[in-house]
């Protein structure tokens, strides 16, 4: 077997000065080491890439940049592209070309996508299809653009538009026969402006240098037991930071290999045909996982359903002892051997054969995770490692470890970083992976970095004798009710969508005097919840049925009964939509744009709590009345009684 790196000796790649020494220390290391896999449609098999054919493509990449002409260090190249092996090509020629990569989010909008060529000033844009630059180009004038490079489409090169558009044999192609440009990259230079998703308002653009993404690279290597033959699998594009830092960075580093998955459609068929051992994933994946099989498992009744919990029960109880963590014994533990061996063929092979028979490590990022999924994986034996961070610490702060692994936490912070708590217990942290500010913000910039280098998140923590980090919301998205109680939402929906009646659930009460709760609802546990109500699920009057309504909220006390009461919400509405990237309800990175959210539903919000209010003074009146009612009465009889004590 080839000499690679060992995930347990660091001293190769502590010598790495900048990005693009990932692929190069493999040429004199291992050159023929499969690093990456990608599918020929032709073919209709994977193919191989060895880091030399890797090295070979990046050279022609970076001729044809050359080639464009008027190109300087620093210059801002952007990129709106699926992950994908260009997508590789792309970043490894810019970087070492010595420029600087914009990764685009590949499910943004047209306005975001104009929104961050401009700000960045981006001279070449290389995105896969041209009808995506077609929406783009309608939004905005581009006056810094050179150029347009499409990747997947034949036949669409205009050189006389006034930005000129080439495909990308064309733009390959110009560059044959040059020189490899002169320019190094040196560590302190960019390695890429990132721009944040924008919950609210626009995205800024996060300077990330090759210092900073080493940094947290060696930084996760030296906390996760890596192997040295590892197979990724990627679906998630290089604009989220995670991705791109452990299924693009990490895998090079260590000599991994890489396959890109064809398409979201594809996913199941491609991990069964790459049988990956790591896997990077956002919440919203596992937790749509975990929504299918439990369903699943309910279709098949109750006997099914009662042999699932008792199999998870059994396996969260083993995985609880081997990571220290305290657990309930019940007297059903006794036969935990026999369930052990009855279900191993029923439903955790099952349930594993979700992921190929070889994964070993899973991480997730992006988002907070439902701690009942990532509990449900440990107890099937596959545990999640959740990551915490942030676009701006490069990214990831900390990440679960193997033996200590608690779902309810994000993890022991990496090696890297040092940490305090701030006002109003917000998390900031201070290391090698901090950014070195926003692009063209410096008041943005002083708001969160400090001059001695202490970055706040905005994210609200403890941190408990173990070292483990539990976040529990965020500062600016604490809920502050009228009567003075504050209700960090994250932990409140996590309960809410426990319930497998809710896929997606979004807390209210921001200055008013009770919490209450929107809820996106699973179509199929839907079905069920109307049968048993007698109402047809078809009908969206079904959503507003004062039954449904009644039995939903119920079931949503039940999930948040370890909730302090103000906390638990007094009210829901019901909705059928899903928040999705599509519809502009979530970010790329899959986190909830609350305000937007909000205003769509608007007038259900208003209805929820003007209901409980009007019931209440209807209430109230009621008791008026009859307490007037009583006084009448109890004056009568007492003026009975007088009169019949004079005669």
């Amino acid at each position: 077997m080839s000499t690679t790196l060992c995930s347990r000796d660091l001293t190769a790649l502590r010598k790495i000065r900048t990005l693009p020494e990932l692929l190069t220390q493999h040429l004199a290391r291992a050159p023929e080491r499969v690093l990456y896999r990608v599918y020929d449609a032709l073919e209709r098999d994977w193919q191989p890439l060895t880091a030399a054919d890797v090295a070979r493509a990046v050279a022609a990449w970076r001729r044809a940049f050359a080639a464009v002409g008027d190109l300087h260090r620093g210059d801002r190249m952007a990129m709106l592209l699926p992950n994908s092996i260009e997508a590789v090509y792309f970043d490894q020629s810019v970087l070492a070309n010595a420029m600087i990569p914009v990764p685009l989010h590949a499910v943004d909008t047209p306005n975001s996508s104009a929104f961050i060529l401009k700000d960045a000033g981006a001279k070449v844009l290389v995105t896969n299809k041209l009808l995506k630059w077609k929406q783009i180009r309608e939004v905005a004038d581009f006056p810094d653009l050179k150029l347009v490079v499409i990747t997947d489409d034949a036949n669409c090169d205009d050189l006389t538009a006034d930005i000129p558009v080439m495909t990308l044999e064309s733009f390959l192609a110009r560059g044959e026969g040059r020189l490899l440009p002169a320019d190094q990259p040196m560590s302190e230079d960019l390695a890429a402006i990132v721009y944040t998703s924008g919950t609210t308002g626009n995205p800024k653009g996060v300077m990330l240098t090759h210092v900073n993404v080493l940094a947290n690279v060696r930084a996760i290597i030296e906390s996760v037991p890596f192997g040295d033959d590892e197979t990724w699998l990627s679906f998630l594009p290089f604009s989220h930071t995670l991705e791109r830092t452990t299924s693009y960075y990490i895998s090079l580093a260590l000599g991994h290999t890489t396959a890109f998955n064809r398409s979201i459609a594809t996913l199941a068929e491609d991990i069964r045909t790459v049988r990956p051992t790591c896997l990077m994933a956002v919440p919203r994946v596992y937790e749509m996982i975990h929504q299918k099989f439990k369903d699943q498992v309910a279709k098949k009744g109750e006997v099914a359903e009662h042999l699932f919990n008792w199999v998870e029960e059994t396996g969260w109880r083993r995985f609880a002892r081997e990571n220290g963590l305290s657990v309930e014994e019940k007297p059903r533990a006794m036969a935990k051997n026999l369930v052990a061996d009855l279900v191993d063929d029923r439903i955790v092979r099952d349930f594993r054969a979700l992921f190929g028979d070889r994964t070993h490590i899973l991480f997730s990022g992006g988002a907070p995770l439902n701690p009942s999924v990532s509990k449900t994986f440990a107890a099937f034996g596959m545990p999640i490692l959740q990551g915490y961070g942030l676009t701006e610490t490069s990214p990831a702060i900390s990440v679960g470890r193997v033996g200590a692994n608690d779902p309810t936490s994000v993890g022991k912070v990496l090696p890297s970083f040092e940490v305090r708590l701030g006002d109003g217990g917000e998390l900031q942290v201070r290391g090698p992976s901090v950014m070195v500010g926003y692009w063209h913000r410096e008041e943005a910039t002083a708001e969160v970095l400090s001059a001695d280098g202490w970055f706040k998140t905005g994210d609200v923590a403890e941190i408990d004798e173990r070292g483990l980090v539990r976040i529990t919301g965020r500062i600016k998205e604490i809920i502050v009710t009228s009567t003075g109680e504050k209700v960090p939402p994250a932990d409140l929906e996590a309960a809410i969508e426990s319930d497998r009646l809710f896929s997606q659930s979004l807390v209210l009460g921001d200055n008013r005097p009770f919490i209450a709760a929107l809820a996106v609802v699973n179509p199929d546990a839907w079905g069920d919840f109307c049968t048993e109500l007698d109402l047809d699920p078809k009908d969206p009057a079904s959503l507003s049925d004062p039954r449904a309504v009644k039995a939903a909220l119920r079931r949503i006390r039940m999930a948040t009964a370890d909730f302090p009461n103000y906390g638990i919400p007094r009210q829901v509405a019901l909705v059928s939509e899903p928040w999705t990237v599509d519809n502009g309800l979530l970010t790329p990175t899959m986190k909830k744009k609350r305000r937007l959210i909000t205003e769509k539903h608007s007038a259900q919000i208003d209805l929820m709590y003007e209901a409980l209010s009007s019931k209440k003074t209807s209430e109230s009146g009621e008791k008026g009345i009859s307490k007037l009612k009583e006084r009448v009465r109890a004056a009568v009889r007492k003026k009975e009684s007088r009169f019949c004590r004079v005669n």
